[in-house]
C-alpha cells in the first residue's frame, strides 16, 4: 500500500514536471530603435507595451542609437550617438523594463561611430565600453534578470561578455555579436583585427551552443544577433535565379559580393547538417519585417525546414515581434509582427 502511494506521488510529481516542461511562453523582440527624437517617442510607446505583456524576457538585438553619418548632416533630427551621456540614457531605458532585458550589440553602437563629427571617438574604446556597461557577468540586464552564461567565462574568450547563453522551457538560446557594415572588416587593419577575433569567438560559441543543445536534449535553439549575413549571397544557383528574376533578366550575372559572413553561415549549415531540432535566428540591421527558411544544405541544395529566419522591425517603423515557444507544436516556434497602434503611419482616424 506503502509503495503504491509512493508510485502515485512519484507519476503526479513526473506529470507536473512534464506539464511545466510542455507549457508555452513568449518572448519579444526589438531593435534598430530609437533612432532620431521622433522614435525616441515611438519607442517609449513600445517599452510601455512591452511593459503591459506577459514575457518571458525581451531582446534588443542592436543599433540602439542613430547612425553618425545621418545624424552628422542633421544634428537636430536625433540624440547624439557614441557619447557617454547617451549610452547612459539607453541603458536606462533598459532598465525600465520588469522582464529580464537582453541585449547584443550592433553597428551603429559602435563600430560605425568614427565618423562622428561633434566629438572625436575611438570605436574600440566605445566597444570595451559597452561591454563593461550592458553586460554584467552572469546576468541579463532588466528588473528582473535572468541568469545567463557569459562567453567570457572562458578565459580563452575573456573580452566576450556580450555573446551570452541560457536555458528556458527547454530551449537553447545564444547571442552572436556579429554586426552590420560588414561586421567590421575592410576599414583598417586594426578593425580587421578586432573584426577576426570575434568571428573567431562568435563561431566557438555558436558550436558550443549547439552541443549544449545536443546534450541536453533542447527542443529547439535560438541564436539573436544584429547583423542580416544576406543569406541570399550564399544560395544554390537556382533558389538564386528564382529570387533575383523579377529584378534581373535571365541569363544576366547574378550579384555574388564578397562580404565577411560566410564563415558565419557556413558553420551554421555545417551545425544543421546534423541537428534536426528547429533553430530560429533573429536579427535586424536591414529594418524590413520577414519571416523566412532562407539557408539552403550544400548536400541537398534545399533549404533546412527546421531554419527559420524572423528580421524584428527598424527605423522608421517602431513596432515588435512576439516570439511563442510551443512545445505542443511540432513546429516549436510561432511569429507574429505585433503592432503599437499609436505608432502607425498609415492610419484612418
Amino acid at each position: 500500500m506503502l509503495a503504491h502511494a509512493a508510485l502515485v506521488a512519484y507519476l503526479a510529481m513526473a506529470c507536473g514536471s512534464v506539464s511545466a516542461q510542455q507549457r508555452a511562453f513568449d518572448f519579444a523582440v526589438i531593435g534598430d530603435m530609437p533612432y532620431t527624437k521622433v522614435q525616441e517617442r515611438e519607442y517609449q510607446r513600445v517599452l510601455e507595451v512591452l511593459n503591459g505583456t506577459e514575457l518571458a524576457f525581451v531582446a534588443h538585438i542592436g543599433d540602439f542609437q542613430f547612425d553618425a553619418r545621418p545624424y552628422n548632416q542633421n544634428p537636430a533630427a536625433a540624440s547624439m550617438p557614441c557619447v557617454e551621456e547617451n549610452y547612459k540614457a539607453v541603458l536606462a531605458s533598459f532598465q525600465t523594463i520588469r522582464h529580464p532585458f537582453i541585449l547584443t550589440p550592433g553597428d551603429n553602437d559602435w563600430t560605425d561611430c568614427w565618423p562622428l563629427q561633434a566629438q572625436k571617438v575611438d570605436p574600440l574604446e566605445l566597444l570595451a565600453g559597452i561591454r563593461a556597461m550592458f553586460f554584467p557577468d552572469g546576468r541579463s540586464l532588466g528588473q528582473r534578470p535572468l541568469a545567463v552564461k557569459n562567453q567570457s567565462a572562458d578565459p580563452q574568450y575573456a573580452k566576450f561578455r556580450e555573446n551570452l547563453r541560457w536555458s528556458l522551457g527547454g530551449v537553447t538560446f545564444v547571442t552572436l555579436h556579429i554586426v552590420g557594415s560588414n561586421d567590421n572588416f575592410g576599414r583598417t587593419p586594426e578593425m580587421d583585427a578586432e573584426h577576426i577575433e570575434r568571428k573567431a569567438a562568435n563561431i566557438a560559441w555558436m558550436k558550443q551552443a549547439f552541443a549544449e543543445a545536443r546534450a541536453s536534449n533542447s527542443l529547439g535553439l535560438v541564436v539573436l544577433t544584429q547583423a542580416n549575413p544576406g543569406f541570399e549571397n550564399f544560395w544554390p544557383p537556382a533558389a538564386k535565379t528564382r529570387y533575383f528574376i523579377p529584378f534581373i533578366p535571365r541569363g544576366q550575372t547574378l550579384p555574388n559580393p564578397a562580404t565577411a559572413y560566410g564563415d558565419y553561415i557556413q558553420a551554421l549549415a555545417e551545425e544543421l547538417e546534423g541537428f534536426d531540432k528547429p533553430v530560429a535566428l533573429l536579427h535586424g540591421d536591414t529594418h524590413l519585417f520577414r519571416i523566412d527558411k532562407p539557408l539552403y544544405s550544400k548536400k541537398t541544395s534545399r533549404l533546412f525546414e527546421n531554419f527559420t529566419r524572423v528580421e524584428t522591425f527598424g527605423w522608421p517603423d517602431t513596432h515588435w515581434v512576439r516570439i511563442t515557444i510551443d512545445p505542443g507544436d511540432p513546429q516549436l516556434f510561432r511569429f507574429k509582427a505585433e503592432i503599437v497602434r499609436e505608432n502607425v503611419v498609415n492610419r484612418r482616424n
